[in-house]
Order: structure tokens, then C-alpha cells, then sequence
């Protein structure tokens, strides 16, 4: 009996011992997560770890990432080995006379060179020395791979592979070796001791323009190429990326459906923006071109431009000095920065000219599409299509606008439609929304944001939590105008009335000074706000809104959308829009019409309100605008 619960359990140790493997393996598997597809592991499973990675010590691991500093500590010299020992008088040893011939050869010849050398003529092979080997020494590098903010100290002793390889900032490298707790501590508690290198990507050290640790944000938009691997706009990237996982999550969990609207498009989707065209026929040998002797503004060219600007300045002067005329002092000052920024724009197409200026003649019925075509300036009217027969859906994509030399061309919008719903439902949703933004970003991105908070804005944590908690104040555009008028004359350059545009400078006030808070802006006069805004029972104004963050300026604007079609109808002719690009529009009017509303949410301008960043070029991955597009 006793053998055979002997033998069970000679049979079931093995088996034990195999299952603890196993655990111990898949507990291995827990505390380092590697790639799927490329079995390397990622420095944030490691680094972000409560005890930043102690608890991994002895664990041999394959890393891949960029060197982001690094130095080269030499170690102390190895002695060399003492001389070998004489061999004892007793030891019988055989000569040859050859060998002592060869022994005293050396002698010989210093000898002869002694005594001048005589009628002899001997010569010597001067041999040079060896040349020492380098001392052997260890190179420091800091890695990141970009998973996360912290870096990995790594070291590569001499003999593995030469340091001057290695130390360059920007040297890419894929090593393995084990993880240990460094002999000095202090900002690392934890290091990887290299034992095997896979890879070097090699820097040319003179020409790579990250070669100092700290390069100024404007001349990082000249390589915009290489900017993730600053620690900066890595952290605006990985920001951005959960903002983008955030607006998924939250749509899909309110049940929209995704829908890609098209870039191309024959429709302006506003009614009064200016746009880019697109065309193939540029390009081909067949086409007229013939020279531009007139310019694009009807024969005026920068320099009439120029001396208008100058003439303009000189009648705002004088009205300031006159101080009797306000609403003509305002006229001028506008009509004044729209020729200044008619001016920038002609200088710069004229910089852009290689030479003689050249008019296409060109016949759009032999184009591609056969009809003008525009990049979209907005995904709002082609969701309402879908809108119409799915129900909710939304669109993330890049929107392009041609109006301005300020403003970037590119920019990436979150656009939304909801069936059944009216202006009260699409702000309800743009606050749900915003919230929901910033809670993801405070709960998924902590480590970014404390560098953020610490490199960039000290206040962005403290901010983004404010937003959450606080109640969102809703005002119709008339109370806004009356509160305007009790701030003091000087604070804007103009008074404010019934039917001005809220500019930039009113939106932050009544966010930042008024408020202090968000703000949604409701019921904007028609002329102000896109043809599609439900008119209403004022025939003054539409349900439009804009929602006004402080120190963010709008995030969101949106509306409900005219669903009657002899309202859509008379905007469309009251605009003098060109109705056939709209007849389609006009489509979902005729057949099945729906109450609708929706927004669009500027997604740079939320990630420049995340990372407390000021301008938009330097969270837009490969921004554009006017005369800069270098990739």
C-alpha cells in the first residue's frame, strides 16, 4: 500500500512542478507584456509599474527605442599580466644554435650601429609599435520607445559594441539583456545590462536636427518628421491618440454608428467658405495655358495693394484723432485688415510663382469627375443623409478651409448627427461629450499629463478637472450682446450691436472674465451662422450654438438643421448659392423629412485645450498652411 502511494506520488511531483512553471510563466506574461509582432517588450509595462520595474529584476528581455541622452564612463584599467615566471636552472632545455644565433641577432646589431657601422650596411626593419587598444569603458544610454514618458537606462559595455555607435541622440537599437537594479542609485531604480545587440540605426550626428536636447518648437515644425521623438509632442500624440479611442468609445456606447464622409465633394458645405480645389487637368500636355497678364483680383496687384493698405491707415488715423464718427472708424478698421490680409496673400502666390505667371483655360467637363470638384470644409450635410436612414452616426476626418493665411488649411473635426432631435439634444450631447473627453484623458493619460503640467502648463490637471465638475451656462446670443454692453468702452476696439459677429476676443471674455466657466452661445442671427440653421419663429434668428471653453476659445459649434424644405429652399436663394450642387441636399427634404441636429468639434483645438500647448501647428502631426508644406 505504501509503494503504491509512493509511486502516486513520484507520478504527481512532476506534475506539480510543471503546473508551477506554467504559473509561473503566465505571471511573467502579466508583468511584462511583449509585442505580438515583434516579441519586444514595451518600456511602459515596465517603467509604469508601481515599483518601476523592481519587482522584474533578473528577467532577460528584448527592448527596441531612441537613444534620447546618453555618456561613456570608462572602467578602470585591467593590470597587465605579470612576466612569466624564469625557468628553473635544474630544467634541462634543448638549444638549437640556430635559436641562439637568432637571440643575439638584436645585440649584433647595436654593436654595429655603436661603431658607426664601417664599411657595413645593415638594414633594420623599423617596425612601429602596436597601437594600444582603447580603454575598455561602458556607454549610458536613455531609451525611450515612445509607449511612454519615462526612459529606460540602458548600458553597453565596450566589448559588445563600439560606444561612438551608440551615443549619438536619435541612435535607434534592438538589444537584449537583463534587467538589474544599478550598483548607484538615484533616478533610476532600475536598468538593462545588454548582452546581445540585434540592431543599430546609425545617426549622422552633424545633419540630424535633434541632436541638441532642446530644440525650440519652431524650428521643429521644419521637420516635422522627426518631431515624436521629442518628449513633448510624443506626449501630445499619445493624448491625441486616447482622445480619438475616448470619441469611439463614447459614440459607440450611445449607440452611433461610424460612417467616413468624403473629402471629395462637390457641395460647400457651408455656403460662404472658401475652398480647395481639385483638378487633374493641370498636369496634362493638351491643356491652354496661356500667360496671366491680369492678376486674380481683376488686374490689382500687390503693390496697388500695398499703397491701399497705406491709404487706409492714414484715414484710420485720422478718425482716431477726430474721435466723431465710431461706426466709420469701425467700417475702416475692418476694411482695413481685410485688404492687410488681401496683400499676404497676394505676396505670397506671387513668391510661390516660379516666374511668369500662367492662366489655365480649363474645361471641367474633361476633368475626372467631370465637374468642379473641392476638398470639404465640413462632414455635416453628407451625415445628415445617413442620419436620415441609421439614426444617430458620427465621422472623425480632415476638414480643409482655403479662407485664410492665419489659420492652418488641414484640420481634423469630429462631426455628429442625430435623427429625431433638436438644438436642446445637440447641446445636451456637445457637453456629454466634452466632459467625457476630458474625464478619459485625467483617468488614461496621468503620466503625460504630469509632464505636460510640469513642462508646459502647471494648471492643465487642475483645469481639466475643473471642467468636469462644473455646470455648463447657457445664454442666447441677445443676453451676451446686453452683458457687452455694460463692460467698459475701451476693453473692445468696437460696441458691440445686435447682429456683429462674436469675435475671438468676446468669446474668451464672456468664458473667462463673465463666467468663468463654459459657456453655449444660442440663437445666433442668421447672417451670421451657416445656410442650413433651422430659421426660427423670430425669422431673425437660427438654432445655432457655440460652445466656449475658457482658454480654449470654441471647441464646438453646431445647430438643428432646417428639415423644411421651402425654408432650406428660399436660405439656398436668399444666399444666392448655386442650387445645383444642393439638389441632392434638397433630396432628403422631399422624401421622408426628419427633425435633426448635430455639431462638429474641432479635435486639434481639444488637444491644444489638453496639453495647454498655444499653438495649433504644434498638435496637428503634419500641420499645413499658407506657404508651408514641406512633406
Amino acid at each position: 500500500m505504501a509503494t503504491e502511494q509512493q509511486h502516486q506520488l513520484q507520478q504527481e511531483q512532476p506534475q506539480h512542478e510543471q503546473q508551477k512553471q506554467e504559473e509561473e510563466a503566465a505571471a511573467m506574461l502579466v508583468a511584462v507584456t511583449t509585442c505580438k509582432y515583434s516579441n519586444r517588450v514595451l518600456l511602459k509595462t515596465i517603467l509604469e509599474r508601481d515599483d518601476g520595474g523592481v519587482g522584474l529584476v533578473g528577467k532577460r528581455i528584448l527592448i527596441g527605442g531612441w537613444v534620447k541622452s546618453s555618456k561613456e564612463e570608462t572602467k578602470d584599467p585591467v593590470p597587465p599580466p605579470p612576466p612569466p615566471q624564469a625557468v628553473e636552472k635544474e630544467s634541462k632545455v634543448e638549444i638549437s644554435c640556430i635559436e641562439i644565433v637568432q637571440s643575439r641577432i638584436p645585440f649584433f646589431r647595436s654593436i654595429i650601429n655603436v661603431l658607426g657601422g664601417g664599411n657595413y650596411h645593415v638594414r633594420e626593419k623599423l617596425e612601429k609599435p602596436a597601437p594600444r587598444p582603447p580603454p575598455p569603458s561602458i556607454a549610458f544610454l536613455q531609451v525611450s520607445d515612445g509607449s511612454c514618458v519615462a526612459t529606460l537606462q540602458v548600458h553597453v559595455a565596450s566589448s559588445i559594441a563600439p560606444p561612438c555607435q551608440l551615443l549619438p541622440i536619435g541612435t535607434c537599437i534592438l538589444v537584449e539583456g537583463v534587467l538589474m537594479q544599478p550598483s548607484v542609485l538615484r533616478k533610476h531604480v532600475i536598468e538593462l545590462k545588454v548582452e546581445r545587440i540585434l540592431h543599430i540605426g546609425t545617426v549622422e550626428h552633424d545633419k540630424y536636427p535633434l541632436s541638441k536636447k532642446k530644440v525650440p518648437f519652431e524650428m521643429l515644425r521644419d521637420y516635422s518628421q522627426f518631431r515624436p521623438r521629442t518628449t513633448t509632442v510624443a506626449s501630445v500624440v499619445r493624448i491625441s491618440s486616447a482622445l480619438t479611442f475616448a470619441t469611439h468609445t463614447f459614440f459607440q456606447n450611445h449607440g452611433f454608428l461610424y460612417v467616413q464622409v468624403p473629402i471629395i465633394t462637390t457641395t460647400d458645405c457651408e455656403g460662404f467658405s472658401e475652398k480647395f480645389q481639385v483638378t487633374t487637368l493641370l498636369g496634362k500636355a493638351d491643356i491652354k495655358v496661356k500667360p496671366n497678364t491680369r492678376n486674380d483680383n481683376d488686374g490689382v496687384g500687390p503693390e496697388v495693394i500695398k499703397s491701399a493698405v497705406k491709404e487706409k491707415s492714414k484715414v484710420i488715423e485720422e478718425l482716431k484723432r477726430s474721435e466723431s464718427n465710431k461706426e466709420a472708424l469701425t467700417v475702416a478698421v475692418q476694411d482695413f485688415h481685410k485688404t492687410n490680409e488681401l496683400a499676404s496673400q497676394l505676396e505670397a502666390r506671387e513668391k510661390s510663382k516660379p516666374g511668369t505667371s500662367l492662366k489655365a483655360d480649363i474645361n471641367f467637363s474633361e476633368d475626372f469627375f467631370a465637374r468642379q470638384t473641392y476638398l470639404t470644409v465640413s462632414g455635416r450635410l453628407h451625415l445628415e443623409s445617413h442620419a436620415c436612414a441609421l439614426g444617430n452616426v458620427y465621422s472623425v476626418g480632415p476638414r480643409f478651409r482655403a479662407d485664410s493665411t492665419k489659420r492652418v488649411a488641414e484640420m481634423s473635426m469630429i462631426d455628429i448627427e442625430m435623427a429625431f432631435s433638436q438644438l436642446e439634444d445637440a447641446m445636451s450631447c456637445a457637453d456629454d461629450f466634452f466632459k467625457f473627453l476630458c474625464k478619459w484623458i485625467l483617468d488614461n493619460c496621468s503620466e503625460d499629463l504630469k509632464f505636460v503640467s510640469k513642462r508646459i502648463n502647471k494648471t492643465c490637471i487642475a483645469h481639466l478637472q475643473s471642467m468636469i465638475s462644473t455646470t455648463i451656462e447657457k445664454i442666447s446670443y441677445a443676453d451676451a450682446v446686453n452683458s457687452f454692453k455694460q463692460v467698459a468702452d475701451n476693453k473692445f476696439e468696437k460696441k458691440l450691436e445686435w447682429g456683429d459677429v462674436l469675435t475671438a476676443d468676446h468669446l474668451s471674455y464672456l468664458a473667462e472674465e463673465i463666467y468663468n466657466k463654459p459657456v453655449i452661445i444660442y440663437n445666433y442671427p442668421k447672417e451670421v451662422k451657416p445656410f442650413y440653421a433651422r430659421l426660427n419663429d423670430d425669422r431673425k434668428t437660427v438654432a445655432a450654438f457655440d460652445m466656449v471653453v475658457p482658454k480654449a476659445g470654441t471647441l464646438i459649434s453646431g445647430s438643428q438643421n432646417e428639415e423644411r424644405f421651402d425654408m432650406l429652399s428660399s436660405r439656398i436663394k436668399e444666399l444666392g448659392l448655386p442650387r445645383e450642387q444642393y439638389e441632392w441636399y434638397l433630396d432628403l427634404r422631399r422624401h421622408g423629412t426628419v427633425k435633426h441636429s448635430g455639431f462638429s468639434l474641432g479635435f486639434d483645438h481639444m488637444v491644444l485645450f489638453a496639453t495647454g500647448l498655444t499653438d495649433i501647428r504644434d498638435v496637428i502631426p503634419f500641420p499645413r498652411s499658407c506657404g508651408k508644406a514641406n512633406n
